[in-house]
C-alpha cells in the first residue's frame, strides 16, 4: 500500500548577501585613483511552487532542510559579486504553509504552478566606492552582506476536491467512488478499510468532470483526534460539497448522521453550513417500503435544504440521478477559500520594516529592535568608527533617539540595538 504523508515540518533558509569590498583604484599615471570596492551579490531567495505532479509530502520526510545559495563577495575594480541562485521547492497542490514561530498561515498553494516567495535573500553589502562623497573621498569601510532568513515551517496538505465523502466506517464510501469514477480503492467488509484518501474523477453529463475524495471514515470523538480524527477532517475543509453516505441497513443510521455532523461542527464551525447531500446506501439489503420510511424519517429530522438520495452501489440503483444532481449543484457553489495572513515581519519575507520597538530592560538599559534596525546591524562593522557614526545617524533620522528621550533616557544609559551596545550622550544627538 502506498504511503500518504500530508503533514510535515521543514526548515528553510535564504542565502546571505555577499560582503562589499574595500579596495582602491591603482593604475599607472592615475594619481589618487579613489575607492574601487565592488558590492556583494544578493543571496538567493526561497520560493514554493505548487505542482500537480506530486500527491503527498513524502519527499519531505527524506529531506527537511533547504537553503538557497549565498551571494558572492564584491571585488576590487568595482566588480559586483555574483547573486546567489534562487531555490524553487515543488509542493503538491493544496498545501498550506504555517510559520511555526508566529503560528500564522503564510501561503496557500491552491493552484497548479502557483509560486510564493517564502524567504527573501539577504542584500549584498555595499563596497567602499558607494560611500565616496565630495567631503569623504576615501571611505575606509564597506558593508558586510545581510544574513539570510531562516524559518521553521509546517506543511499541511489539504486535498483539492470538489466533493468529499462523509460517513461512518463501512458505510460504502469506497464502493461509491469505485462505481462512479475510475478510482480503484481497497474495499472490504471491516471498518477502516480506507486508511489513505482516494481521489476519483467523475464525468459530468456535459463532458467535463469533477473530483471526488473518498477520505478515511469518521467515528464519534474524531474532532479531538480519536480514530483517524484530524487525519480525515482537515481534508474536508477544501470540499465545495459533501456527500454524507449512510448505511441504511443499520438501525442507528440517523443517529450516526447527527454524530458525524457534530464532529464536523466541533472541528470547524464553517463546515456546519457547507452544502451536504444525504446518500442512503445499501438499499439492496432492505425492502423498498422500509427504505422509503427511512428516507421520510431523515427528511423530517434534518435541514430541509439537504437533498436525500436512495442508492445501492451493488445494483447501481439511483447513481445516475445522484451524479446528475451533484454535477448541477457544483455549478452553483463558489470555490472554498482559505484565509491566509501573510506575515509582514522581519522573520518572513520583508527585510526592510521601518518600524521599531523600544523596551526598558532595567533602570539604565534600553533595548531597541525592529526589522530595518536588525538589517542595519547585520551590515554594520562595529570595528569601524565611520560605520558606527553612520549607524547612529540613521537611528537618529528614524526617530529612535526622540522616542528614547520620551521614555526618560539619561546620559550614560546603555542602548542595546540588536546586540550592539551604545552609550547615550545627549550632546551627540
Amino acid at each position: 500500500m502506498s504511503t500518504f504523508i500530508d503533514k510535515v515540518k521543514i526548515r528553510i533558509a535564504s542565502g546571505s548577501g555577499g560582503n562589499g569590498a574595500t579596495a582602491w583604484r591603482r593604475e599607472k599615471y592615475v594619481d589618487k585613483g579613489g575607492p574601487a570596492g565592488g558590492d556583494g551579490g544578493m543571496g538567493g531567495s526561497v520560493y514554493f511552487v505548487a505542482t500537480n505532479d506530486m500527491s503527498t509530502l513524502l519527499d519531505f520526510t527524506h529531506k527537511s532542510v533547504f537553503k538557497a545559495q549565498n551571494g558572492q563577495n564584491g571585488q576590487n575594480k568595482n566588480c559586483h559579486g555574483k547573486n546567489g541562485d534562487d531555490l524553487y521547492i515543488k509542493m503538491p497542490v493544496g498545501v498550506v504553509v504555517r510559520d511555526l514561530k508566529t503560528n500564522k498561515l503564510i501561503a496557500d498553494l491552491n493552484e497548479n504552478n502557483k509560486t510564493v516567495l517564502i524567504a527573501k535573500g539577504g542584500r549584498g553589502g555595499r563596497g567602499n566606492a558607494r560611500f565616496a562623497t565630495a567631503q569623504k573621498r576615501a571611505p575606509q569601510f564597506c558593508e558586510p552582506g545581510e544574513a539570510g532568513i531562516e524559518r521553521e515551517l509546517e506543511l499541511e496538505l489539504k486535498l483539492i476536491a470538489d466533493v468529499g465523502l462523509l460517513g461512518m466506517p463501512n458505510a460504502g464510501k469506497s464502493s461509491l467512488i469505485s462505481v462512479i469514477s475510475e478510482a480503484k480503492p481497497k474495499i472490504a467488509d471491516y471498518p477502516f478499510t480506507t486508511l489513505i484518501p482516494n481521489l476519483g474523477v467523475v464525468k459530468k453529463p456535459q463532458g467535463d468532470g469533477f473530483v471526488i475524495a473518498d477520505i478515511p471514515g469518521l467515528i464519534e470523538g474524531a474532532s479531538v483526534g480519536l480514530g483517524l480524527g484530524h487525519e480525515f477532517l482537515r481534508h474536508v475543509q477544501r470540499c465545495k460539497l459533501l456527500l454524507h453516505v449512510i448505511d441504511i441497513s443499520k438501525d442507528d443510521s440517523i443517529q450516526n448522521y447527527f454524530k458525524i455532523n457534530k464532529e464536523l461542527e466541533k472541528f470547524d464551525i464553517e463546515l456546519k453550513n457547507r452544502p451536504q447531500i444525504i446518500v442512503l446506501n445499501k438499499t439492496d439489503l432492505i425492502d423498498l417500503d422500509h427504505a422509503d420510511e427511512i428516507k421520510k424519517e431523515f427528511s423530517e429530522n434534518i435541514h430541509p435544504m439537504n437533498e436525500i438520495f436512495l442508492i445501492s452501489t451493488v445494483t447501481k440503483t439511483g447513481l445516475r440521478e445522484l451524479v446528475n444532481y451533484v454535477s448541477a449543484k457544483l455549478e452553483t457553489i463558489e470555490d472554498i477559500k482559505i484565509n491566509v495572513d501573510i506575515a509582514n515581519d522581519v522573520d518572513s519575507t520583508n527585510n526592510d520594516d521601518s518600524q521599531f520597538e523600544i523596551a526598558k530592560i532595567n533602570k539604565n538599559t534600553y533595548n531597541v529592535s525592529g526589522g530595518k534596525i536588525k538589517r542595519l546591524t547585520s551590515v554594520t562593522d562595529i570595528r569601524n568608527m565611520q560605520q558606527i557614526r553612520r549607524f547612529t545617524n540613521i537611528l537618529d533620522s528614524m526617530g529612535v533617539y526622540d522616542e528614547l528621550r520620551e521614555k526618560g533616557i539619561k546620559n550614560g544609559d546603555t542602548i542595546v540595538v540588536e546586540g550592539i551596545e551604545l552609550v547615550y550622550d545627549e550632546d551627540c544627538y
